[in-house]
């Protein structure tokens, strides 16, 4: 239908033709009614356009529709009023004719509304879309009255909103960037029609120079918005939104997207708040606390004291609210460090460098000695010369003289340089001696300004010497006449002197002096010097003697001296009996003479035989000693042989004093032998060696030394003199130490079994219980020997071993004793043989190495057991070829103890990652242990935290070492206080420690603690149970904890009377929060395996080999060729830990994911994380391992990990979670990069 006047032929066929494509549309789409309802259609309207309409009814239109712009889903009506209401009327759309049945079929959201019979056809479209975007009108049907009459064309324009602002990094993430480096962002805007208008807003500011692409949609007439822009964040950016705005006239309101900006940015200078005015200025021995402040930054800094460039072990602490991080020095100032610069320093993850805050100390200190040289001792009325000396003091000091009350006036005074940057000053002074001014007090005094309120002095004593003024002796008078034995005491008496007089004894002009050793009993007692006031004394006590008789005894004092004499009176000193002949006969003359050698007074001489009184002679006087009288008397006497034996006795008597000395002589009388009945015809020795062995006496008897075993036996004695002979048999019975003849070494028996160690011994006496055992252990407590038998018969004696142990496996030693020293001893080795027992030492089951078939490593299987052991090793069951030369066996044997090492040479993850079995077997049976080859990886937990101690103040802890991960690990402390909000870190100096006291508490305060291990590949995270302590520290009225093994500290006690409501609600929000935790780690979790599973794309047939090979990171050292190894695998496993300040993140502009603890190296991982315990390294060849068997000791580390000598770790906690994203291999340490196997 082209117009009005149009020929209704074409008309027909036009129609005809919309109708079949219709029909026929786009493609199959409509069913099969629906074609027939349109073909109807159209042959219904073709028969219509043929039908006359009379010429009466008026034709035109008096509605007409309007251009329209609407959302989509709105709903929209098109006005057609026409004014031959019996006209036939349609509705065309892009000229396709709808039909003129109001319900338009085919189009279930169209149809016609109004009134027919007013001529009104409105086309009503519900729920619009984009396909109703198009151009309408209204066609009147020809009639015979008038022709076909056609609106003009209006548009529907369809308005479709954008749906959903796609923005990158992600929408509702939070993304960390580094403050002022610049970070690209892009937001599109999809099928939207018209094309999405894009801003940024940053912080709330737009954001200028926005890069916008429009393409086509995903379908005609839609289209999709890309904008791009460039940001640039600031530190005020931090926690702030970057929002992506899209308009549209479609939408009511914009469309939001947005993204929370987590700024890392440096802090703030370190500040150090100095207390008093004048900074730096310190006294030594004050207690000097020094804050560091520094502000902002994210993370919040790392504070770090340096003391002259040496960091010192401080805590600090984080205040997230506030990004404040604070940290106070704590010391003791003394001299030396004067001139110290102590340093505060700041940094982050993200600092260009260290900020510092540096003090430099200037000490004051007084001296801390003062010193007079020379001697304050001489003689009065001369001169002596000091020297006051002080030591080093900071400003120097002045120093003066005092003697008792008066100031001396000092010779000369000097001031030199001292240490610590102080002065030492020195003053001299000469002194006279005079005698009143001994005993004042001479003192050299320092002083100074900055002293004001000490005093620092050094005193000394004068000592004046001068002589003493009287001397005398207090005893018996001169001339006195005592007994002998009768006890005097003399006291010598001095006046005044200086130093004290020493009062010496003389007798005779000979010093007195007490004997050495003392008499009994003692006859000199010489007392010690003593003083009263002014007056000395010494007592000399005398037990009276004849050499005291008429003696002189002095006492002297320097010049003077003084004497007195005492009378003694005493018998005979000695009574000797002169004869004139030795050899008497029967028959032969004797004569005897008796002197009295000296006595005083003299003494009467008489002779008696056997009681009898003889008849005697005078004899000629002779000198006495000691002052005394001599006297002399002689007697004559005709022996017989009876008279052989006999005593003759001359005795000595004294009036005076009361007493009789007596003297005898035997006669001996020479007559024929004869044998008595009491003649010896046993004689016992003990036997000796060496030398002359025998000789005879002079009074007939054999004598024989160094006696041996030989000498036994019976001796004939003969016996001849002059007057006849004698004989006799005399039985030698030789007693000698035990030898031991036979000692089966060693003995041997297999466990439980008996046996008898058997030792036999030569010697005489043989008794019966000469033989005794001991073991020879270390530890006194396994020496009993009480479970076994012990048994001896003549020169046999053994112990019975029933049921044997290995207990009882050692050294056993036979001791054979019959009384003659020495007992013999005999050393025996009892070997229990039993099966290997192979040693499971935790250490041992696990070995780390590098994959990358350049390292090795070396596996340790020590095993005990008797006889000699034979080793094998077997790879996963199968057993392994040592001809392979990648496998080195060493094999070493001491006593019980074998091991073996077995080296692994370029080791392969691949065909070395698997479970060695080393298996022990010798003749009695077999044991194996299992050891683990794996890669490197971090540390695991510490092992058994407890507490050791607890104060007010501090808290001591021991751990024990886990497993290193194959790296230098080092411990961390994190602690917090439960009512105050933050954590405090602590490291642990040395590294490798297992004790440390956390100090710095406050008391009556409740803690918790962490300890974290770490090496380079990461930390050992906070889950497990046993790295934490609950602690409270007790109050200062309260003793300080002993050490216990318990892990919580806290006591149960009553509930308190908390609210009931506040209780469920914080409850209810644990609750919550652990839900919400859940769910958003299940859903990280399947994001996490998604992006996983889309890393790399591999062959099906290498696909589970890469899979193996990656679960593990590998570093291995040895001592020969000190290689360092790694590799990394692709797949994202757990962060890397290093240095903040060495490491810069390189953080690109997707979405950060946070740091997990538990993630894809669990799951995939071909062995449990934590089933084994240690590391083994190989340093040095097999000759340099050491006591391999009773201990199989590793050396230290012989490699240096790289960086500074110690890595803050506290620094590792404070990282956000943008620093844990995907590293780039060049980003970890040289030592760690390699090849992925």
């Amino acid at each position: 239908m082209k117009g009005p006047q149009t020929d209704c032929g074409p008309c027909r066929w036009q129609i005809m033709d919309m109708v079949a494509a219709m029909v026929r549309g786009p493609g199959t789409a409509l069913k099969t009614p629906t074609r027939a309802s349109l073909l109807f259609m159209g042959l219904l309207i073709t028969g219509l356009t043929q039908s006359r309409i009379p010429a009466s009814v008026p034709r035109g239109f008096w509605a007409l529709p309007e251009n329209l712009t609407v959302v989509e889903g709105a709903t929209v009506e098109l006005k057609c009023g026409v004014s031959a209401p019996g006209s036939v009327v349609q509705w065309a759309k892009d000229g396709l004719l709808l039909g003129p049945n109001p319900g338009i079929p085919g189009f279930p959201r169209y149809h016609m509304e109004g009134d027919p019979a007013r001529g009104e056809f409105h086309l009503h479209i519900e729920a619009c879309d984009l396909s109703d975007d198009a151009e309408y009108e209204c066609q009147v049907g020809r009639s015979e009255t008038g022709p076909e009459l056609v609106s003009p064309r209006v548009s529907l324009s369809i308005l479709v909103p954008p749906k959903v602002l796609q923005l990158t990094p992600e929408a509702g993430t939070t993304v960390t960037w580094v403050a002022g480096q610049e970070y690209m962002v892009s937001c599109i805007s999809g099928d939207a029609k018209p094309a999405s208008d894009i801003t940024f807003l940053q912080s709330g500011q737009a954001v200028p120079s926005i890069s916008v692409d429009v393409s086509e949609g995903s379908q005609e007439k839609l289209f999709i918005t890309e904008a791009k822009v460039s940001v640039t964040p600031q530190s005020s950016d931090n926690g702030q939104l970057l929002v992506c705005v899209g308009s549209s006239p479609a939408l009511v309101s914009p469309i939001k997207a947005s993204i929370t900006m987590n700024v890392l940015f440096p802090p703030g200078p370190p500040i150090i708040e100095w207390p008093g005015l004048n900074e730096g200025l310190v006294r030594a021995g004050q207690n000097l606390e020094l804050p560091c402040t520094a502000r902002g930054g994210n993370p919040p800094a790392t504070l770090q004291w340096l003391k002259n460039g040496q960091p010192v072990p401080i805590a600090w602490g984080t205040e997230h609210v506030h990004a404040t991080a604070r940290s106070v020095l704590t010391m003791t100032v003394r001299p030396e460090d004067h001139g110290a610069q102590i340093s505060c320093e700041a940094y982050n993850s993200v600092s260009a460098g260290t900020q510092e805050r540096s003090i430099t100390l200037q000490v004051t200190f007084p001296p801390s000695a003062i010193t007079i040289l020379g001697s304050v001792s001489q003689s009065e009325n001369k001169n002596v010369t000091l020297c006051c000396l002080t030591k080093s003091s900071r400003p120097k000091v002045l120093l003066r003289w005092w003697l008792g009350g008066r100031q001396l006036q000092p010779t000369e005074e000097t001031v030199m340089d001292g240490l610590h940057g102080g002065q030492i000053s020195m003053s001299n002074l000469t002194l006279l001696m005079r005698r009143e001014d001994n005993g004042l007090t001479l003192t050299c005094e320092a002083f100074s300004e900055a002293f004001t309120k000490e005093t620092f002095k050094k005193s000394l004593t004068l000592n004046v010497k001068y002589p003493a003024q009287k001397l005398w002796i207090e005893g018996p008078q001169e001339g006195q006449h005592f007994r002998t034995g009768t006890r005097v005491r003399l006291v010598c008496l001095a006046i005044g002197g200086n130093p004290d007089p020493s009062l010496i004894w003389f007798k005779d002009a000979r010093t007195v002096m007490e004997p050495r050793p003392p008499q009994e009993p003692r006859r000199v007692q010489l007392g010690n010097l003593e003083k009263s006031g002014s007056t000395f004394s010494r007592e000399l006590v005398l037990v009276l003697g004849p050499p005291d008789n008429k003696a002189k005894f002095s006492c002297k004092a320097g010049q003077l001296s003084a004497s007195t004499q005492i009378v003694v009176l005493f018998p005979p000193t000695n009574l000797t009996i002169l004869a004139n002949t030795s050899a008497l006969r029967p028959g032969d003359a004797l004569n005897l003479t008796c002197v009295s050698v000296s006595s005083n007074p003299p003494v009467n001489l008489s002779w008696d035989k056997e009681g009898k009184k003889l008849e005697d002679v005078a004899a000629p006087p002779q000198s006495a000693p000691f002052k005394g009288s001599a006297a002399s008397r002689s007697v004559f006497l005709r022996v017989s042989s009876r008279d052989h034996g006999h005593r003759v006795t001359c005795r000595a008597h004294s009036a005076e004093l009361r007493e009789t000395v007596s003297s005898s002589y035997r006669i001996n009388v020479l007559y024929p032998p004869e044998f008595l009945g009491e003649q010896v015809l046993m004689v016992t020795a003990v036997e000796q060696a060496g030398g002359p062995r025998h000789r005879i006496l002079s009074n007939g008897a054999l004598q024989l030394w160094n006696v041996t075993r030989s000498d036994d036996g019976l001796y004939q004695l003969h016996c001849q003199n002059s007057e006849g002979t004698a004989e006799a048999l005399v039985r030698l019975s030789v007693h000698y130490a035990p030898t031991i003849r036979a000692l089966q070494d060693p003995t041997e028996v297999d466990v439980g079994g008996s046996v008898d160690i058997v030792c036999t011994a030569d010697a005489n006496p043989i008794l019966p219980n000469m033989f005794n055992w001991e073991k020879l252990e270390e530890d006194e407590e396994d020496q009993s020997l009480d479970d076994m038998e012990k048994m001896s018969k003549g020169s046999t004696g053994r112990l019975r071993i029933r049921h044997a142990t290995l207990v009882q496996a050692g050294a056993y030693q036979c001791i054979v004793d019959n009384g003659v020293a020495p007992p013999a001893r005999g050393l025996v080795r009892l070997v229990v043989r039993f099966a290997p027992q192979v040693e499971h030492p935790a250490p041992l089951t696990k070995v780390a190495a590098a994959g990358d078939s350049t390292s090795s490593a070396t596996l340790h299987c020590r095993a005990r057991g008797v006889p000699n052991i034979v080793f094998t090793w077997t790879k996963n069951g199968v057993p392994l070829d040592l001809q392979d030369p990648r496998y080195t066996e060493h094999t070493y044997h001491q006593g019980g103890v074998h091991s073996s090492l077995l080296t692994i040479a370029n080791v392969s993850a691949a065909q070395d990652y698997a479970l060695f079995t080393c298996t022990a077997t010798n003749s009695l049976g077999s044991d194996h242990t299992n050891i683990q080859l794996v890669s490197i990886s971090r540390p695991d937990p510490p092992l058994g935290l407890k507490v050791v101690s607890l104060t007010p103040h501090s808290v001591g802890l021991e751990w024990k070492h886990g497993f290193d991960g194959g790296l230098p690990q080092k411990f961390h402390i994190r602690y917090e206080a439960l009512e105050t909000p933050g954590f405090l870190y602590v490291d642990v100096l040395p590294p490798q420690a297992t004790t440390f006291t956390l100090t710095g508490l406050q008391p009556s305060t409740r803690y918790r603690v962490w300890l974290l291990a770490s090496n380079a590949m990461g930390d050992s995270g906070l889950t497990d149970k046993q790295i934490q302590l609950s602690i409270t520290t007790p109050g200062l009225d309260q003793p300080s904890g002993e050490p216990y093994d318990q892990l919580p500290t806290e006591q149960p006690g009553e509930p308190p009377g908390l609210p009931l409501l506040p209780v469920m609600c914080a409850v209810g929000g644990l609750l919550l929060l652990s839900n919400i935790s859940c769910v958003g780690g299940f859903l990280w979790w399947r994001r996490l395996r998604h992006l996983t599973e889309g890393i790399s794309e591999k062959s099906e047939a290498g696909l589970e080999e890469d899979r193996v090979r990656n679960e593990y990171e590998e570093s291995q050292w040895t001592g020969d060729q000190d290689t360092r190894s790694s590799t990394v695998s692709t797949t994202e496993t757990e962060p890397h830990l290093h240095p903040l300040r060495d490491f810069r993140p390189q953080l690109p502009p997707t979405l950060e994911e946070m740091a997990y603890t538990r993630g894809l190296e669990e799951e995939d991982v071909a062995f449990p994380g934590h089933l084994y315990d240690e590391v083994e390294r190989v340093y040095g060849p097999p000759g340099a391992w050491g006591p391999l068997y009773d201990e199989v000791q590793m050396g230290p580390y012989d490699v240096c990990w790289p960086g500074d000598k110690y890595n803050d770790p506290g620094r590792i906690y404070d990282q956000v979670a943008g620093d844990w994203g995907t590293m780039a291999s060049d980003s970890l340490p040289f030592e760690l990069r390699g090849d992925l196997v």
